[in-house]
């Protein structure tokens, strides 16, 4: 089996079957990660870009080292000094990089719809590193694959994200995902910060945290960024804070051997606490190194030919 697409747009566009093959195909890249010599000549001779329009650090870093680990090469462009910041369109960057030969590029954009917009314009396949507030798909499928991982699969899991799911392309791409592979999902966080008519994607809508979280088996906290209080979107810090911080208490609501997951980088105090952060039920590192596999394994799929033996 492989990927019916020369491209990752989102995870609202896949099968389950295609789900499971990623993460099936992760698992042997952890194995790569976990030997001494963590590298393998899969991708030699292919050239990946990373195209950031916003800023990033785990995502970009992860996909560079995923792509050298499989013997890529990859080049970095900075849109802040580019000839993107003198007016330069996604259009005309496309083109300069068709012209250069390249055979993957992952992007991240402001606006939603740019990464499908840049697949229709060149031949080389096209990663989404998050558009929006549309999707972030290999965050999805990285904690996906860490549940996966920890709990053996996804059918009658209850999974509960916590937090703005209205601005959040994590938690869509995350809906997506794991209702497709059989698991309930639950949204909880404040009205103002719910989608409208949400149901529609077959999840469950809470705004009580203490509710939302009972019996789940898996928790995901959603950094809550400072400007949504500025625009009026919850009357404070604090008052969010008392009502939806994953603090110990909270975790004690689901099951004992919850798993707690974020994608980082963590507001330590407002929506997760250090207590939770750093116990035993956090999966956060766990997560950054299964990133690295889950992004070896889509540019294998994507790009690599399927040779089985070059993991060898």
């Amino acid at each position: 089996m492989s990927l019916r697409s020369k491209d990752l747009l989102g995870l609202q566009d896949l099968t389950a079957e295609e789900i499971g093959l990623i993460l099936d195909t992760a698992a042997s890249m952890k194995e790569v990660l976990q030997r001494e010599i963590k590298k393998v000549p899969a991708l030699r001779g292919k050239l990946v870009v990373t195209l950031f329009y916003e800023p990033s650090t785990r995502t970009r870093t992860s996909f560079e080292l995923a792509a050298k680990c499989l013997g890529a090469d990859t080049v970095s462009i900075a849109t802040a000094t580019s000839s993107v910041a003198k007016g330069e369109s996604l259009k005309d960057t496309a083109r300069t990089l068709a012209a250069m030969g390249v055979d993957a590029v992952v992007i991240r954009h402001s606006a939603a719809g740019a990464p499908a917009i840049l697949a229709r314009t060149i031949k080389a396949s096209v990663l989404n590193g998050g558009d929006g507030m549309h999707e972030h798909p290999t965050q999805a499928l990285l904690d996906m694959f860490t549940i996966k991982e920890k709990l053996g699969g996804f059918r009658g899991l209850k999974v509960a994200i916590l937090g703005d799911i209205l601005h959040s392309r994590v938690a869509r791409s995350n809906i997506w995902g794991l209702t497709k592979l059989g698991a309930e999902v639950r949204v909880v966080g404040p009205a103002t910060l719910m989608p409208p008519e949400i149901e529609r994607l077959g999840v469950k809508v809470y705004h009580r945290a203490e509710e939302a979280l009972e019996d789940v088996d898996v928790i995901n906290v959603l950094r809550i960024q400072r400007e949504r209080q500025k625009m009026g979107l919850f009357p404070s810090l604090r008052e969010y804070t008392r009502l939806y911080q994953l603090t110990p208490a909270r975790l004690k609501l689901a099951k004992p051997e919850a798993l707690v997951l974020h994608p980082g980088p963590m507001n330590r105090g407002i929506e997760i606490s250090s207590e939770v952060a750093d116990g035993l039920q956090s999966c956060v590192n766990e997560q950054v190194t299964n990133g690295v596999a889950v992004r070896m394994a889509l540019l294998y799929l994507l790009i690599g030919g399927g040779s089985r033996e070059a993991l060898d």
